[in-house]
């Protein structure tokens, strides 16, 4: 569906190097990265926005690289929606189809359309300065799908909304995705919203393409320090691999033993996600092959979870439940124990 190949956009004070994706036909496709890593640029640039310094956009197997904007057929919702304040919500929709010089017919069709898909036949009345975040969204979405593109760009479409209108819009962006089986890439810094909404994910850092993978490839199976802090795994290590007993691979860690899954051997880092370790208040008997006793250093409430920092050493980053902090009363300066399966430690 899409197909970029070496892409590098040269803006003097940042640079997009050597960018290659491609992108599936129907794939809801998310750009991951940090504020400043090049996310926005790079979707702009497929987009024809940018003009590349060097390598290719294909769209359809057809070479869009110098194709106008407007000839792309793309769509395109950005963050701050947009929309064009003078037109009431209904001008806003037609807008596109307007200058596509639709029919009348086809335009009154093609906007219903668009609005009852996104629930805003309400609004249509209505100016863009009397309408919530979310309705605006709405509003720019509906206007972006009315003109049938052949692909949506989705620039932080749900970061400037509250929780729940968050959440709402996010479902819905999982419905029009489901129902019209639609090309979607979609542009954010959330790890949550990017885990939640993208059959794949590509981890941008510093106008580079750091790791393109399933959700869980990159939620499990970084491949650096760089993709493993982003995907909060918040336990990250540097220790010496060697081999263990029962044909088994042990890491040393500031001293400390730990079992791991791999076949590498060296000086290698490590990963290990806070929702992965057990914590207990006496020992665990287990399958899992690394327990170790500890001291807690430190305690971060998040209302219904809470992360707790456990020196053994290393300091191990551990997430429990309210209900479990509470039974198991734990305190700073107090004991307890850290248990995971040596198949969680991700070595690379």
């Amino acid at each position: 569906m899409i197909t970029i190949r070496e892409l590098c956009v040269d803006l003097g004070d940042f640079v997009l190097e050597n960018a290659t994706l491609d992108v599936q036909n129907g794939e809801y496709f998310i750009i991951l990265g940090p504020t400043g890593a090049g996310k926005t640029v790079l979707l702009e640039t497929i987009a024809g926005l940018y003009s590349p310094k060097s390598g290719a956009v294909w769209l359809q197997e057809q070479d869009v690289t110098t194709l106008d904007p407007e000839k792309r057929n793309i769509g395109f919702v950005y963050q701050d929606h947009v929309l064009f304040p003078h037109l009431t919500v209904a001008d806003n929709v037609s807008f596109g189809l307007k200058q596509r010089k639709k029919s009348k017919t086809e335009i009154r069709e093609v906007a219903n359309w668009a609005i009852e898909l996104l629930g805003i036949s309400h609004l249509l009345k209505r100016n863009p300065d009397t309408l919530s975040g979310g309705e605006k969204q709405k509003v720019a979405l509906a206007r972006a799908l009315a003109v049938s593109p052949k692909v949506l760009l989705l620039d932080e479409p749900l970061s400037a909304l509250d929780p729940e209108t968050r959440e709402s819009v996010q479902q819905q962006l999982q419905d029009i995705h489901n129902q019209l089986n639609l090309t979607i890439i979609h542009v954010t810094h959330d790890f949550e919203e990017a885990i939640s909404l993208g059959d794949r994910i590509a981890v941008l850092a510093e106008g580079r393409l750091a790791q393109v993978g399933t959700p869980q490839e990159i939620f499990r199976q970084p491949k650096s320090e760089t993709v493993a802090r982003f995907a909060m795994a918040r336990n990250i290590f540097t220790g010496e691999v060697k081999d263990g007993d029962d044909e088994s691979a042990v890491m040393d860690i500031e001293g400390t033993q730990v079992t791991v899954v791999t076949d590498v051997r060296g000086k290698h880092r490590a990963s290990l996600r806070p929702e992965d370790i057990l914590l207990s208040n006496e020992p665990v008997h287990s399958s899992a092959r690394d327990s170790f006793k500890g001291n807690v250093t430190h305690i971060v409430d998040r209302g219904s979870t809470i992360y707790l920092t456990v020196a053994v050493p290393p300091d191990f980053v551990c997430l429990v439940t309210r209900r479990s902090f509470e039974e198991m009363n734990l305190k700073e300066g107090g004991d307890v124990y850290v248990t995971f399966k040596a198949s969680a430690v991700h070595v690379f």
